[in-house]
């Protein structure tokens, strides 16, 4: 396989067959990003505390001061810092802001966990290949606000979780796990979301385990994982 920049990969959505990328990072340092209650970042915190996941959360950035996510960071004894859109002049001044916080931290993964902003070129350039998100549907269907209901609506008769590399697009980067969860027909959004919240909680932190580990490759727009090191360690659902 050929080498390239990861860059150019994770700002242009651009994808070529013909390169192959070792998706690693620098430190088990974790940066992550949200907008609201934050059950993905408790359960990135969980897992670090029980020994499912040897990482640590280095700093917990928020758009919203309510956000209910910087709480639980607090109280699990993690720097959380607010930062205000509307102190900046553009998107691209508040991305470089929050890129800066992370760098400052010496963070080595970015972790999306309900952050309700698309990601910009600094941020993106900052930390190629090495921003996750997770997003409650079997992408590339129902991306956006509301994948649940957008399930409901079209008659699906699966959903779940995936995890995704970000880049430049609306849950649109390369898919690195997923997990499938049954939609019933007596399903609400409530319902359905509450089902598929808890395969993220389990999913999350093994995918982010996986990346530190160095275990993944990018292959065109196809995230490709090694085996576990035990044979009859459980494999993740991208596997089977």
């Amino acid at each position: 396989m050929l080498a390239v920049s990861s860059l150019a990969t994770a700002t242009s959505g651009t994808y070529s067959s013909r390169v192959e990328i070792r998706l690693t990072a620098p430190n088990r340092r974790l940066g992550v990003l949200i907008s609201g209650r934050g059950s993905n970042l408790q359960a990135i915190l969980k897992a670090i505390q029980v020994g499912d996941l040897d990482a640590s959360v280095a700093l917990v950035v928020s758009n919203r001061e309510d956000a209910m996510g910087l709480v639980h960071a607090r109280t699990a004894g993690v720097k959380g810092e607010y930062l205000n859109s509307r102190d900046y002049a553009n998107r691209d001044d508040y991305d470089a802001a929050i890129a800066s916080l992370l760098r400052a931290r010496s963070v080595g993964l970015v972790c999306l966990a309900g952050f309700m902003r698309l990601v910009r070129r600094p941020l993106l350039e900052a930390f190629p290949n090495r921003i996750l998100n997770i997003h409650p549907s079997l992408l590339p269907a129902f991306p956006g606000l509301d994948a649940q209901g957008q399930a409901l609506e079209h008659g699906a008769k699966v959903s779940g979780a995936t995890v995704h590399l970000v880049d430049a697009g609306l849950d649109a980067g390369p898919i690195v796990a997923q997990s499938a969860v049954p939609v019933f027909d007596t399903d609400t959004v409530d319902t359905l979301s509450a089902r598929i919240l808890v395969e993220e909680h389990r999913l999350y932190p093994q995918v982010i385990g996986r990346l530190l580990d160095g275990t993944c490759r990018l292959q065109g727009r196809r995230v490709i994982c090694d085996p576990p090191a035990s044979a009859s360690a459980r494999r993740l659902p991208a596997d089977n």
